[in-house]
C-alpha cells in the first residue's frame, strides 16, 4: 500500500508564505498567548490557592486548643441505628477555658463511660467547643487538591477563552472568502452558489 503524499507543515503561520493572511498570524499569536498564560495562569492560582489553604489551616491549629473535660453523667450505649458511625454518643461534660471560666456543653464521647471520666475536647479561643485542627496528612492533601483544582480551572478558563477567540477569528476568516470569491466571480461573470 502506497503512503500519502501529503505533508505537514508545522508552524506555518509563523513561515513566510504567499497565502498567509494577516488574520492567521492573529490566529498563532492568540493561541501562543492563550497556551502560556494557561500555562502561567494556572501554576500562578494553584500557588496562590496552595497558599491560602495552608494559611487557613494553620489559623485553624492557631485558634484551636486540647482541654481535658470531665463526663457529667453517664454516657448512654451505642445506639443500634449508628452502626457505621465511629461508635461515640453524646454526653454532657464539662471544662475549664482557657481564659478561666467554666463552660458545661454536649460533647462526643466514647459509649458507657462513667460520670468523672476525662475526654480530650477542642476548644476555641473562646472557649466554646470546635472540631480538632486537620492532621499533617489531611492538610497536605486539601493544599495540594486546592492549589491543583484551582490551576486547571484558571488554566481552562484561559484556554476556553483563547478558543473563543480562535473561533471569531475563522468566523471572520471564513467571512473574507466568501467575500473575495464573490469578487472574482463577479469579475469575470460567474455566479457560485
Amino acid at each position: 500500500m502506497k503512503a500519502s503524499g501529503r505533508t505537514t507543515v508545522r508552524c506555518w503561520r509563523w513561515r513566510h508564505n504567499a497565502l498567509k493572511r494577516r488574520i492567521d498570524v492573529v490566529e498563532a499569536w492568540v493561541v501562543l498567548a492563550g497556551w502560556a498564560f494557561a500555562l502561567l495562569g494556572g501554576l500562578l492560582a494553584g500557588a496562590m490557592a496552595a497558599g491560602a489553604v495552608e494559611r487557613a489551616v494553620e489559623r485553624q491549629r492557631a485558634e484551636s486548643r486540647k482541654v481535658t473535660a470531665v463526663l457529667v453523667e453517664d454516657a448512654p450505649g451505642p445506639s443500634p441505628a449508628r452502626a457505621a458511625s465511629d461508635h461515640r454518643v453524646w454526653g454532657k461534660v464539662r471544662w475549664t477555658a482557657p481564659d478561666g471560666s467554666a463552660h458545661r456543653e454536649e460533647a462526643r464521647v466514647p459509649p458507657r463511660a462513667p460520670a468523672g471520666s476525662t475526654i480530650p475536647v477542642w476548644v476555641d479561643r473562646g472557649g466554646d467547643l470546635t472540631t480538632p485542627p486537620v492532621s499533617p496528612g489531611e492538610a497536605w492533601l486539601h493544599t495540594t487538591v486546592g492549589g491543583v483544582l484551582a490551576g486547571a480551572l484558571t488554566g481552562g478558563a484561559v484556554l476556553g477563552a483563547a478558543w473563543v477567540a480562535r473561533l471569531c477569528l475563522d468566523r471572520r476568516r471564513m467571512a473574507q472568502w466568501d467575500a473575495e470569491w464573490e469578487r472574482i466571480d463577479t469579475r469575470r461573470g460567474w455566479k457560485t452558489g
